[in-house]
């Protein structure tokens, strides 16, 4: 029998598309970094991560939280830019305002598109961004953003616009916008109906419409949605095209969901492997 081991009829494999995800740990698994590294994975790219604070949580909610020093996020970053290089990077729960700006004066020399979600809350509604943050995300981070995924809670943190149907998406966006990022998508989870979200540069709009699903178990579902717009726009998608894509991706996940725990569940980063 040849030894397959010893054949060099094998040509090397090319590297995938490399995303960076910059976010706190779920210890359940079911958001944050584990998420955003399973949706990569689950859409074809390499996925690494700078770990920015260890959460103890789970399917009730986040029973605590612990910020990693500047120092700590500074270093994992450089390591990982400096030597692999990325093509896409997401960002997630930052927690504190020394994060806030020291992932956004890291990200400011980054040449590839960046995507911001501006975690606020868990789903549970356990805070994972300090109150005095806020301005500081509004300021350093969403200036250097090429798209930000706000839900409508975090429209209203860092707006102050509430939104409570459709038609006040449209002033939802205008108000993002005016903070600095290049392009931004208003989530419209929260709303009654269909799943709708809104998509916009301040010059063109494009809605994403899915059905929604009668499924409680929805824990990552913004983490999710998020790398998944990353990971598409590594693969060299436009923008429009890899919110098509991300979205179809995250409904499927939605609609898969499963009970975890004694409270709510993931949606299913696997779904595609058993569908």
């Amino acid at each position: 029998m040849p030894d397959i081991h010893t054949s060099d009829s094998v040509a090397p494999r090319q590297a995938p598309p490399r995303v960076l995800t910059v976010a706190g740990s779920d210890s359940g698994g079911g958001a944050g970094i584990q998420a955003d590294l399973k949706a990569m994975l689950a859409l074809g790219v390499h996925g690494m991560s700078v770990i920015t604070a260890v959460t103890a949580q789970n399917s009730l909610g986040v029973q605590g939280y612990w910020e990693l020093p500047a120092e700590a996020v500074r270093a994992q970053f450089r390591s990982v830019v400096d030597d692999i290089g990325v093509q896409a990077v997401k960002t997630g729960m930052l927690a504190s305002i020394e994060l806030v700006t020291t992932v956004s004066e890291l990200l400011a020399g980054v040449d590839a598109p960046v995507v911001v979600d501006p975690v606020g809350v868990s789903k549970h509604g356990d805070a994972l961004l300090a109150a005095e943050a806020v301005a500081t995300v509004r300021e350093l981070l969403l200036p250097v953003a090429t798209v930000a995924t706000p839900n409508l809670h975090e429209v209203e943190q860092l707006t102050g616009v509430r939104v409570a149907g459709e038609q006040d998406m449209h002033r939802a966006a205008e108000a993002m916008l005016a903070l600095g990022p290049r392009w931004v998508l208003i989530k419209g989870g929260h709303l009654s109906g269909e799943a709708a979200d809104l998509l916009s540069d301040g010059t063109s709009e494009h809605w994403f419409r899915a059905e929604r699903y009668d499924n409680r178990h929805t824990h990552g579902t913004g983490c999710t949605l998020a790398s998944a717009v990353a990971a598409e726009l590594a693969k060299g998608r436009d923008i429009p095209d890899a919110v098509a894509a991300a979205k179809d991706y995250v409904t499927g996940a939605i609609r898969a969901g499963f009970p975890l725990g004694s409270g709510i569940g993931p949606v299913d980063h696997a779904w595609r492997l058993r569908a």
